[in-house]
């Protein structure tokens, strides 16, 4: 029997108004008393958030005691104007970073390095390592990002994020526990030896998954469509259909012996904070491991 407790973190987004702000903070206070690992926030596309996702970061390290890790981006600054948001964070005590290439901004068919920036977010983790010995975070794709030539290529590019000195990979959000164990017996072939730690996207509005899942290049499967099918209207039920797909691929995870898992909030906290609380409390799996 393995009895070693699951650990989660938690990722937020800077809000885009007053309401939401209110939203965000009372979603904080909410799931502080799961004791994630770290929390991080989220950065825009083309740095449009900066300044907030600063504030944000620095307000939960400095009110609540929890691990904040602000994402840091290659998108529209120079390694210049980057390093410097990374020394203000180390500075203000912050040791944890999301490093990702970032995405273009919106009405860029593709991305274009900034010509005085990071090229990629292998070359990011690299700068960050002169400033200081941040935990640093990338992210992963069990799927293969969507502008990766093929999955052999994309694995390559995460060991260069890892050789540069990446710390964890945190994956892209995924709903098949088998495609996110053979992406780990993958990467470990490939010499890649930090912790990957799986990306869990309760699902709220089904719709709103089917966007994200369309950009980010994830598959919905089809018994999960099955399921969210006839309930547009009907929000208690989605959500208890939530909670059980993600609980049972949580616990299908645990018996392989995944014991870290990120939560991507969307800042509402109910349905997580159910969902984290039942599995913290759930006794360990009496399962022989291959």
């Amino acid at each position: 029997m393995n009895s070693q407790p699951i650990r989660f973190s938690f990722e937020f987004f800077p809000p885009r108004d007053a309401v939401l702000e209110t939203r965000l903070w009372e979603t904080v206070r909410r799931l502080a008393p799961l004791h994630p690992a770290f929390v991080s926030v989220t950065y825009g596309a083309d740095g449009s958030t900066r300044e907030r996702t600063h504030e944000i970061v620095t307000r939960i390290h400095a009110e609540t005691g929890l691990v904040s890790a602000p994402h840091l981006t290659c998108v529209g600054a120079s390694r210049e104007e980057v390093l410097e948001v990374a020394q203000r964070y180390w500075d203000a005590g912050i040791r944890h970073i999301v490093a990702l290439r970032g995405d273009p901004p919106k009405g860029s068919a593709s991305y274009v390095p900034h010509p005085d920036g990071f090229a990629f977010a292998a070359d990011l983790v690299a700068g960050l390592r002169t400033i200081g010995d941040f935990e640093i975070s990338v992210a992963a794709y069990p799927e293969v990002h969507p502008e990766a030539r093929s999955a052999a290529a994309d694995l390559d590019n995460l060991k260069r994020k890892v050789d540069a000195g990446a710390t964890r990979a945190i994956t892209q959000f995924f709903f098949d526990p088998e495609m996110f164990l053979r992406f780990r017996d993958a990467a470990a072939a490939a010499g890649i030896s930090v912790p990957i730690v799986p990306g869990i996207l309760p699902i709220t509005r089904f719709p709103q998954i089917t966007r994200f899942a369309a950009a980010c290049g994830a598959s919905i499967p089809d018994w999960l469509q099955e399921r969210f099918a006839g309930l547009e209207d009907d929000a208690d039920t989605r959500a208890m259909i939530a909670a059980s797909v993600a609980i049972d691929m949580v616990e299908t995870l645990r018996r392989h012996g995944v014991r870290d898992f990120h939560f991507y909030t969307l800042n509402r906290a109910e349905l997580v904070y159910a969902i984290c609380h039942c599995l913290a409390h759930s006794p360990a799996p009496r399962v022989a491991y291959a």
